[in-house]
């Protein structure tokens, strides 16, 4: 017997990234050489120390009980971390832990908006902006990101009536997709406008280790009167090489922390301890790890720009991430380029498109291999659009 899934799941579908996966199950099944450069997964490995905490959390049979709710251990971690690293105070009352960013943002919706709230997204986006507002029955508003703009956001094209009505924006610098990094002024600007209208910021600060060029990573809280209208996501997924571990914080603003706190209650246990052990350890640790991989991410991104430039690509570099952010060549669009690409060459990125509609005329690639295998990568392109 089939039964149909809730109606609300209508507002989702794979789509691009379907299609992708199809076409590289495909080449796989050939025979062909696959670069698979459309996911942010990193391939670094975490640092010793983290691991071999994990490992020794693991043999206590304490930690396989129910966690409830975040360490004091973690919280005061927490707190002295943002006050090392960042500069900013905050206190064990303001922050909750969450399982990836992901899962923190795909229920904030639901715990702070109402059917009809009108929510402000960056297009393009990281996907779960837009599941987070659906899930929420809220009203999207985009705003576009885009070249001209150095992709920072506008707020002068957004409508007062808008901005009266909006009950959130969602912040991201360095941003995924597009690479870029923004300034604090921009950071302050709209604290002024979200004070003035009464919303709140949501900054997704999962990049600012991973920042180039000699750029400043710093997060929002650090600014003033940013814990009185925002919240942040703080993740060790990227700068940690986590991601499996699902670690990840919702810091700021009280009232928001204590709203998703609630709604968590509800199903969720906690973070397991083994891993909580395995934040403090990163967070108490050394960090020169996180230097050197940022610098192994920016010997990535030169190598594969540099690459494409001088195959005749004429392609901007990214001020941080894991990705680059690039307009595709003459005569494509963003699906048909990455579709001739997986064809020619075996490479997979991510068409813009996937990111939203002002996602059109661009590709994503990640930087997930070495710099010397990036390089080759980029005379692969190359040779592929020489060919025409």
């Amino acid at each position: 017997m089939h039964y149909q899934p809730a109606d609300r799941l209508q507002k989702f579908n794979t789509g691009i990234f379907a299609a992708m996966d199809e076409k590289k199950d495909a080449l796989i099944a050939s025979g062909r050489e696959v670069i698979n450069l459309s996911i942010g997964t990193p391939d670094f490995s975490p640092p010793q120390h983290i691991m071999d905490t994990i490992a020794e959390a693991m043999r206590d049979p304490y930690n396989y009980r129910y966690s409830l709710t975040d360490t004091p251990e973690v919280l005061q971690t927490l707190v002295n971390y943002y006050k090392t690293r960042y500069g900013a105070v905050i206190s064990a009352d303001e922050i909750t832990g969450v399982h990836g960013t992901q899962e923190g943002m795909g229920h904030l919706g639901m715990a702070m908006v109402n059917p009809g709230d009108i929510v402000l997204l960056p297009d393009p986006g990281y996907p779960i902006y837009e599941a987070c507002a659906l899930l929420a029955d809220a009203e999207i508003c985009y705003y576009p990101l885009v070249r001209e703009n150095s992709f920072l956001p506008n707020m002068n094209d957004i409508p007062e009536d808008v901005l009266k009505r909006t009950k959130f924006i969602v912040l991201s610098y360095p941003s995924n997709p597009v690479g870029m990094s923004a300034p604090k002024k921009m950071y302050l600007e709209m604290i002024a406008l979200a004070k003035k209208y009464g919303f709140f910021i949501i900054n997704d600060n999962a990049y600012s280790d991973i920042i180039f060029d000699g750029k400043e990573g710093f997060s929002f809280l650090a600014l003033p009167g940013a814990k009185e209208v925002g919240v942040e996501f703080f993740s060790l997924s990227k700068s940690f090489n986590m991601t499996g571990l699902r670690a990840s914080y919702l810091i700021g603003n009280k009232s928001i922390v204590d709203g998703l706190k609630l709604l968590r209650s509800q199903y969720d246990f906690g973070i397991p301890y083994p891993i909580q052990k395995a934040v403090v350890a990163a967070l108490t640790g050394p960090m020169d790890d996180v230097y050197a991989q940022c610098d192994e991410y920016q010997r990535r991104r030169d190598a594969l720009c540099d690459g494409l430039r001088k195959a005749g690509w004429d392609v901007p570099k990214s001020d941080g991430t894991m990705f680059v952010w690039l307009p595709v060549p003459e005569g494509y669009t963003s699906v048909s380029f990455i579709e001739k690409l997986m064809d020619k060459t075996g490479i997979i990125g991510t068409p813009g498109t996937a990111f939203g509609p002002h996602g059109e005329g661009y590709v994503r690639f990640a930087l997930v291999r070495p710099a010397d295998e990036m390089a080759r990568i980029a005379e692969m392109i190359g040779d592929m659009l020489a060919a025409e």
